[in-house]
């Protein structure tokens, strides 16, 4: 049996308030603090019961981090990784989908690995910092995002990456774990 140390528990961060059908990548929104210490409740019962280090590394936006914060009060290590958070839409991020033009969405799903809106990051990018992430020595705990976990099972799964919207894999629910191998 595979020692649990040597795989990357990440959780997707708990769900947030009020982003129904807008655009969220880097946009910082507030999730409930009772949701944000349960997952992290989890996180350290599921630490306990595998043995696993008193460390977790978040990416800085509050969704994810507020969960690393109720860790470090009960003593935990809490790093925070930029190379951790979620696809920077740029301009488009914070807005309503359906205030975003057409032809801008269009565009995106024409090119869909390499286009960028404004200001923000193609999804080729998204899995070139996901592929150069690597936790920190003695931290296999992650809360991180939609985004981020999908890239890295996508990696995890050696396919060439997505040419098409339509191949893309499903994100996982709110406060939900996913193993990978753990790349160092």
């Amino acid at each position: 049996m595979p020692d649990p140390r040597d795989r990357l528990w990440v959780w997707r961060h708990p769900r947030p308030r009020d982003v129904e059908g807008l655009c969220v990548g880097r946009t910082d929104v507030a999730v409930d603090p009772r949701k944000a210490k349960r997952l992290a409740s989890r996180i350290r019962q599921t630490a306990r019961r595998h043995g696993l280090p008193r460390c977790v590394a978040t990416s800085p936006s509050r969704r994810a981090a507020d969960v690393g914060r109720w860790l470090r009060r009960w003593g935990w290590r809490h790093e925070r990784h930029e190379a951790l958070s979620e696809m920077d839409f740029g301009r488009w991020d914070g807005r309503a989908w359906s205030d975003i033009a057409r032809d801008e969405i269009d565009a995106w799903c024409a090119d869909f690995l390499r286009y960028r809106p404004v200001d923000g990051e193609s999804l080729d990018e998204l899995f070139d910092r996901v592929a150069a992430w690597r936790a920190p020595a003695g931290c296999v705990l992650v809360v991180s995002h939609g985004g981020w976990m999908t890239t890295r099972r996508w990696l995890e799964l050696g396919e060439p990456r997505p040419a098409s919207p339509d191949r893309w894999l499903e994100a996982p629910r709110h406060a939900t774990c996913w193993r990978f191998e753990a790349a160092r």
